[in-house]
């Protein structure tokens, strides 16, 4: 790696005119859409306290299950920007060397500390953005910094609100890290703010099974079993409805409605019966 390199990849401006000279780096339609940042979290409320560690993994005080109201809310549909082609990254690393590799590995690394600043003072939209081109240039040889990436990238489409987004980030960063504890903990927590309640549950095992003492864990296996039931019920409801409409127009011409017929539940089999009145 050059010397150049090594003194001043600290500094972003350095950082992104290294990246423009890269052939297949910052091409606008070149990126995938998955990417999150990993916090300890301590509590239901998700604020999550510790230090950046050795990888720039985490960030401190991050409230997951109430993300901020932002301006810049992000449509579900708005792709491109963070979209990477991986078929794309594939072909255009086979002409590297090691060397050249390990220097773009680097660049994602920096890149991805800039991310969390941004992230720190608030500016989602910009760290994003560099998550993104840090995953545009990170060779795919190096799956865990890319598994960062996009967990790290998550976090800040969750404070968007873009619970899909982060939910697809953290399954791609599963993907790349395996037993990725953050990430199974961040996409629970988007899969319950998106009313995916059996999803959300599962993974909060998961989350148990890799850290039985986890807080959120405990506390979501109380709290989302009676939501499941809850949602079952009313779907049940609204389906028996919707059979009940149907019935009655199926029955009307005959001069009858589904109120001539009572379904009684056999209190043993718990099968149904059907009993016609006049």
């Amino acid at each position: 790696m050059s010397e150049r390199l090594k003194s001043d990849l600290s500094n972003e401006e350095v950082i992104e005119d290294l990246t423009k000279n890269l052939d297949f780096s910052l091409r606008p339609n070149d990126v995938d859409d998955n990417n999150i940042i990993n916090p300890e979290i301590k509590n239901h409320d998700h604020n999550a306290k510790g230090d950046r560690n050795e990888t720039n993994e985490d960030f401190t005080d991050i409230p997951l299950d109430e993300p901020e109201n932002s301006k810049n809310i992000q449509s579900e549909d708005e792709d491109s920007d963070t979209d990477v082609d991986e078929l794309s990254l594939k072909d255009a690393e086979m002409d590297l060397t090691d060397d050249q590799k390990e220097e773009r590995r680097v660049i994602a690394e920096e890149l991805k500390v800039v991310g969390n600043d941004a992230y720190k003072v608030g500016d989602y939209d910009r760290s994003i953005e560099k998550y993104t081109e840090g995953l545009r240039i990170c060779p795919l040889k190096f799956p865990e910094t890319r598994g960062i990436l996009y967990c790290n990238r998550s976090a800040a489409k969750m404070k968007m609100e873009n619970h899909k987004k982060a939910i697809k980030d953290c399954t791609k960063a599963i993907e790349l890290k395996e037993n990725y504890l953050k990430a199974y903990l961040r996409r629970a927590i988007s899969y319950e703010a998106t009313d995916k309640f059996d999803e959300s549950l599962e993974d909060y095992k998961k989350v148990l099974e890799l850290e039985p003492s986890n807080a959120n864990a405990k506390s979501a296996l109380v709290r989302l079993p009676p939501k499941i039931e809850k949602r079952n019920e009313e779907l049940k409801t609204e389906v028996m409805g919707k059979l009940k409409d149907l019935g009655n127009m199926i029955l009307r011409p005959f001069g009858l409605s589904t109120e001539n017929f009572k379904l009684e539940q056999d209190p043993e089999s718990k099968g149904y019966k059907i009993n016609f009145k006049q």
